[in-house]
């Protein structure tokens, strides 16, 4: 069983967002980066798996130099190899343009399964998954919470609005990962020394047969006008008096000054 799992590099979900002064950017230079904590989901499902039916895992990120320590985590975990899709051209693409990357690097590496986590807290756009496996033309489960392999088939848990839905897909097929599939280990020791010797390979725009124009800020299909910070809430209300006298100070505000009766 031969699993490609994609990682994102992404800013701790506790980092303070702030946006530049030109109103385009976010200004991350304080940011704590880690993996994608859905792509763990992802990462120890692909391990379990390895462990279980034999195989290798290997990890793939679309980033700078500093995505290599998402893909060692991945590695410290368990993963066997790892793939850094690194190029300027890829800088600032859509999602599309990141799908493209994943599944050109796809196509060159032998696999049965490839596992995304549901969606990346930096961005939260939840698209790359779905796109890869529209790409490669393989069947795809979105929000997957359980997972068990029956032959050449992936029988799939994943949630619905008030339930829990079945899916069979024929493999080779991509599948999101949701909390709850599984509890992602924490690296050992012995993992995390392993993990400092394993190749990081790195691929860049020859090496996928991909054109700049594809995947790149001149190929994406979205214009980024203004970044703007949520106006801050208003100070609440603490209501005085007896409970009836309450009741109605705060029927009186949610009419005349809420406007929401």
């Amino acid at each position: 069983m031969n699993v490609l799992v994609c990682v994102k590099h992404v800013p701790d979900t506790e980092t303070r967002v702030k946006v530049k002064p030109d109103g385009m950017s976010l200004d991350l230079a304080e940011a704590n980066w880690v993996i994608n904590p859905y792509d763990e989901f992802a990462v120890e499902e692909g391990i379990q798996l390895k462990e279980k039916l034999g195989g290798e895992v290997t990890a793939l990120t679309v980033g700078d130099e500093e995505a290599t320590k998402t893909l060692r985590q991945a590695l410290a975990m368990g993963a066997d190899k790892a793939v850094l899709l690194t190029d300027a051209a890829f800088q600032g693409g859509d999602a599309l343009g990141i799908a493209r990357v994943l599944a050109a690097a796809a196509k060159k590496i032998p696999f049965d399964l490839i596992l995304c986590g549901k969606h990346a807290v930096g961005d939260d756009n939840q698209q790359v998954g779905t796109l890869v496996a529209q790409l490669l033309d393989i069947p795809c489960v979105t929000v997957v919470t359980g997972l068990e392999l029956e032959g050449q088939a992936a029988i799939c848990k994943r949630e619905i609005e008030g339930g829990t839905e079945v899916v069979k897909a024929n493999l080779p097929a991509l599948l999101t990962c949701q909390k709850g599939l599984n509890e992602p280990r924490y690296p050992s020791l012995k993992g995390i020394m392993a993990a400092k010797k394993k190749e990081v390979l790195k691929w860049g725009l020859a090496d996928l047969d991909l054109e700049a124009s594809t995947v790149g800020v001149t190929g994406a299909g979205f214009q980024l006008r203004k970044l703007e910070l949520p106006p801050p809430r208003p100070e609440g209300k603490v209501l005085g008096g007896e409970i009836p006298d309450q009741v109605k100070e705060l029927v009186r505000l949610l009419r005349e000054e809420a406007k929401a009766l």
